[in-house]
């Protein structure tokens, strides 16, 4: 969650990696995402919304005959035909359930890690506990099925691979990479947090246990951008790179697959139409940027990389690819003011709910979970700071990060000023909030919110601006008209159980494919996620 990453100003879980990463270049406050996995990797891969590639419906779940259409063009397929060395480590959650659906078959060299939505951290299975399957192992180096690296935990894995692979990198050919690491989301329900004990034992402030353990989730992932990066500038890569880090959706604080991160003093959680659970944690950092060291407030959206990164790269995409995102490169190089943005980050027409921003009027209408998860969800006990927090800049200044990517323009005071920007404060408005007028309650009619003097949606204006409303109406309606019927096929097939594939989770369907299938697949571009960080390097978290 935002709140866990100490440059947006909590002192619980520090994060001295990512913090410098985001200090040495651009800080990406107004950073919105889907609110799921499935959905915002489709997204980010496509540069495209969900709703335009029928991808807006819920997840892709192990044994259901469903994925990211093979119609759509990806990211990696447009780099390696620029002659990109194109490779995938970590996640992929975009179906598997035929061959031509896995990575390697949609643009990727190479793919090292696994197809479901998460997994054991140590021994690498997927378990199904409400499905009466075999546990599955389901761990690949390409198409090629691999054990050889159980037992050890999937973060340090996937940046052990991720530095072999900058290591033995042929520099005749740029490098594409995206190391979409399984932290910081759970792994399998019967034992869904885990970190080495030495990261945990750094925690013992925090009371709560699994708190703990998400905090030791994150440390480890916070090392492994510092031994990404020095791998980079040991390579010599770094001049040439565009390093991109985000993670894919709001953390679930509470409820299915909760891990206890926390988006306050955002509303919602993940897979909510709240802030909470489309608004990002967010970095890019690059020696091509002309300006960095800022917090960037512009409005910027997963579906914009595709065009982004490939103008960065000197990549001409086809225009008959209907974009919807846009090439914000000059925007956030120039530190240009911010661009007016229309974004629909919800429109799920099955499960009945929307949520939709023009430049900073926000409308929500419907929720999940019975609106259980609506309110404002973990916020950190004051008295738990970490003690190492006293000397926050210090720690930013001697990272590991920091010593690869810092300079002198980066000191004590600029780091203050940068967090300060960033960090986020509900305004204490005059209006009382608890009076019936500002209350929204989205399962009985839609809300309406100003994200300017209200980024923390508190006040729900609907009542005082009902034409405001309507007009925002009736642009969602007008995304709706253009939506693509939803891909999912909510059908369990058991051809999927791992019994049936030697103890593995596989594609376990050869029928001929209904779709067209998918196309074959100069600077350096990285991208770390997190769960649930992005380099070209892109990583996710």
């Amino acid at each position: 969650g935002i709140n866990d990453v100490s440059f947006h100003g909590s002192n619980q879980i520090v994060t001295p990696n990512i913090d410098a990463l985001a200090y040495n270049g651009i800080i990406l406050n107004k950073y919105y995402v889907p609110n799921l996995c499935t959905p915002s990797r489709a997204t980010l891969l496509t540069g495209k919304y969900p709703i335009h590639t029928g991808m807006q419906h819920f997840v892709a779940v192990p044994d259901e005959p469903w994925g990211l259409p093979l119609t759509e063009r990806l990211m990696p397929q447009f780099f390696r035909e620029a002659g990109y060395a194109t490779h995938l480590i970590g996640k992929w959650h975009l179906g598997f359930w035929r061959k031509d659906q896995t990575p390697t078959m949609r643009g990727f060299d190479h793919h090292y890690g696994y197809y479901n939505g998460y997994i054991d951290y140590y021994d690498h299975t997927h378990n199904m506990l409400y499905k009466n399957y075999t546990v599955g192992v389901d761990f690949r180096q390409d198409l090629q099925r691999w054990p050889k690296d159980n037992g050890t935990y999937a973060t340090e894995a996937f940046t052990s691979q991720a530095r072999h692979i900058i290591e033995q990198h042929d520099q005749s050919r740029p490098l594409f990479m995206v190391l979409s690491h399984l932290a910081v989301h759970t792994g399998n329900e019967d034992k869904p947090m885990q970190a080495p004990p030495e990261e945990v034992a750094k925690f013992a402030h925090i009371s709560d246990p699994k708190r703990r353990i998400y905090a030791g989730m994150v440390s480890s992932l916070d090392k492994s951008v510092g031994q990404t990066i020095s791998a980079l500038a040991d390579k010599g890569m770094l001049e040439h790179s565009i390093v991109l880090l985000y993670s894919d959706n709001g953390a679930p604080t509470l409820g299915i697959h909760s891990n206890s991160g926390s988006n306050y003093p955002y509303r919602g959680q993940k897979e909510s139409p709240w802030e909470g659970g489309i608004r990002s944690a967010g970095a890019i950092w690059s020696p091509l940027l002309q300006q960095q060291r800022y917090v960037s407030n512009q409005p910027i959206h997963a579906i914009d990389w595709l065009p982004t990164l490939s103008a960065a790269a000197g990549i001409s995409l086809p225009a008959e690819l209907q974009l919807d995102g846009v090439n914000v490169w000059d925007v956030l190089s120039g530190n240009l003011e911010p661009q007016s943005r229309r974004l629909i980050h919800v429109l799920d027409d099955v499960f009945g709910y929307a949520s939709y921003m023009r430049d900073n009027l926000k409308y929500v209408n419907g929720s999940r979970f019975e609106g259980r998860f609506d309110n404002w969800l973990g916020e950190l006990p004051e008295h738990e700071t970490d003690p190492q927090s006293e000397f926050y800049a210090q720690l930013v200044l001697a990272s590991e990060v920091n010593q690869q990517l810092g300079s002198k323009a980066l000191n004590e005071k600029h780091i203050q000023l940068l967090r300060a920007a960033a960090t986020q404060r509900c305004p204490n408005n005059a209006e009382n909030k608890t009076q019936t007028a500002y209350q929204c309650n989205p399962l009985l009619a839609a809300c309406y919110f100003n994200l300017a003097k209200d980024p923390c949606e508190h006040y729900n204006l609907a009542e005082v601006y009902p034409l405001q409303l309507q007009l925002l109406a009736q642009e969602v309606d007008e995304y709706r008209r253009g939506a693509k019927s939803s891909a999912r096929v909510p059908r369990a097939d058991d051809r999927a159980n791992p019994a049936l594939h030697g103890g593995h989770w596989e594609w376990w369907n050869e029928t001929a494919p209904t779709s067209s299938g998918a196309q074959p697949s100069k600077s350096n571009i990285f991208s770390w996620s997190w769960q649930c960080v992005k380099t070209l390097v892109q990583t996710y978290f």
